[in-house]
Parts: C-alpha cells; structure tokens; sequence
C-alpha cells in the first residue's frame, strides 16, 4: 500500500479537527515543537495544531517505514490487538491499522489529556471500526498491564534519561504477547536509547526483528549511530508551518523490533545512504561480521542494475 494511500484516511481526520480550531501562528508554534521534539523536553504545553500540522504526519510515515519492514520479515505476523504506548494522538495505532487491516482491539495510553481528548477524537472521526472503538486510556509509560499481540513505543523514551531505557523496555515487553517495536527521533541521543533496549531485551531473551541482523554487540560507536530516514510530502500547511521552500521532508529515526519466536534474517542492511557513480555503487552494511563496505561494479551489469534501486535502511544479501 503506498504511503498516499495509507494516510489518506488520517488526513481527512486531521483537517477535520483543525477547522474547529484556530490553529494560530503555526510557524512560531511549530519551531518550539521541532525544538521540543529534538531535546527530548515534556510534551505538556506542545500546541496540537502545530502538532497535527508539522509533526504527526513525519511520525506516522516513520512509524510506517518500519512496521513495513517488519511486515517483509514476519510474513506470517497478523496481530489482532495492539497497544500504542505514548500514543499521543495515536499516530503508530493508524499506521499499523493500515499496514495490518486484520487488527480488531487498539488500546491506547497515553499521559497527556489534551492528547488522550484528540485521539479520542481522531479515532471517532475515522471509518475505520477498530479505530472508531479504540480504547484510549490516560496513563504514564509503564503503568498498567494491558497486554496485545503487538506493542508499539513510538517516539516516547525521548523524555526519559538514556539508562532508563532498557528497564522501560522489559516494561513493554512483558505486555508484548508477541511482538514490541520501539521507534525514537534518528538522533544520537534517540539512537542511545534504542541501543540501550536493544541489549534489555536481548538479555531477556527476545528475538530480533529488525533493523538489525544479528544479535551481536552492535558495532555502531563514537559519531556513528544507527538511523535511517523517510521521505514524505509536505501539505501546502505543512510547508507553511516550517517555512519550508521544497514540497518534501526528510525523517531521521531508529528503532528496534523483538518478537517471541524466531524470523529468518536478512543477511545485512544498508546503514548509510547508498552513493553511486558511472563507477559503481557504494554501500554501507550492517551484518554479523559488523560494518563493511560493499562494492558494486558498474561492470557487473544486472547487479549495478539492482544496486541502484536500493536505499538507506533496505535489506541486503551479501
């Protein structure tokens, strides 16, 4: 399913609320989000407008990036019930919605009323029946005990401190029946926390999904960090939100998928953006032997052919 058509159904939500609302001077408004959203700073006082408008679209097209991904690796995965944690305006609950239509139960928690009163809203607005009858319950990351086959934590370890990471992980993951996916801001700091639940979790016995394909120690270190991005369009408010010249965006995120049964992995992935000449291509992978570059001759026709189709953050066998 193509990105246009997989938001298409959240758009519509969204311009639904913002025409009851007086969305303000947004590009002021969005600045301080973008600022909020880069240090990791308390959600409490965002303005949701500016939210809806320059942020949540960004989130949901990397939210859908991975489950994607996720999805070409557990073929066989069909959760019927997710939990979005840190839901805010239920941003991952869409995303997977679209991504497995098969989903009957969401629940949705979330600390911020404002945000618990929006998602409550959006879901209603929504024609989807899941969505419609979501539960979206006011509570603080690790509170509760609700359980789904599927647990989403997209964007939310940002306001916790680095070490705390991996205990708020085994939270999730002992509400996880099968399968948790932890999505932060592509940054170092968003990378540390991933990284830090990355070992959590496989200490606790969990088999990784993605990004990674193996289990060793991850080989990313000083100035490297592991991310991937996202291009998305930018609505004609969304460029006028963050005063922006091209109709496009570029989304930085990590993330780390664990699942209670094994998948077949990918050989490697590609970790950097992938550089081709007339010469050949250049990647950057990610695999059990750690990170290498691989080389690929223009010369070697069907395989230059191929390699450069690929893209940052795609699978790769070597």
């Amino acid at each position: 399913m193509s990105y246009s058509n997989r938001i298409g159904s959240l758009d519509r939500a969204i311009a639904t609320w913002l025409e009851t609302r007086e969305a303000g001077a947004l590009r002021d408004k969005a600045d301080r989000l973008t600022e909020t959203y880069r240090h990791g700073r308390s959600s409490a006082h965002i303005d949701l407008a500016a939210y809806l408008t320059a942020r949540m679209p960004a989130t949901y097209a990397a939210v859908g990036r991975v489950l994607s991904q996720i999805a070409v690796i557990a073929e066989s995965f069909a959760p019927q019930s997710i939990l979005d944690v840190g839901a805010g305006p239920g941003t991952a609950s869409w995303a997977a919605l679209a991504q497995w239509p098969e989903i009957q139960n969401i629940t949705m928690i979330e600390a911020d009323a404002r945000f618990v009163a929006l998602a409550e809203e959006l879901a209603a607005a929504s024609a989807l029946p899941a969505l419609a009858a979501a539960q979206v319950i006011k509570a603080k990351l690790g509170e509760g005990d609700a359980k789904a086959n599927l647990v989403i934590a997209a964007y939310v370890f940002a306001e916790l401190e680095e070490r705390a990471a991996g205990e708020a992980a085994l939270k999730l993951w002992a509400q996880a029946e099968h399968m948790l996916v932890i999505i932060e801001p592509g940054t170092p700091r968003g990378f540390a926390r991933i990284r830090n639940a990355r070992a959590a979790l496989l200490a606790a016995g969990a088999h990784l999904i993605g990004p990674c394909t193996h289990a060793n120690t991850c080989p990313m270190s000083g100035k490297d960090w592991c991310h991937f991005t996202q291009r998305l369009a930018r609505s004609r408010d969304h460029m006028h939100a963050k005063a922006a010249s091209v109709p496009y965006e570029d989304e930085p995120f990590s993330w780390i998928a664990v699942a209670r049964q094994k998948y077949d992995l990918p050989q490697a992935r590609i970790v950097a953006p992938p550089i081709t000449t007339k010469i050949g291509t250049t990647l950057k992978l990610c695999s059990a032997a750690g990170l290498h570059i691989q080389q690929i001759a223009s010369r070697d026709k069907p395989a230059y052919k191929q390699a450069k189709k690929l893209e940052w953050g795609d699978a790769f066998s070597l």
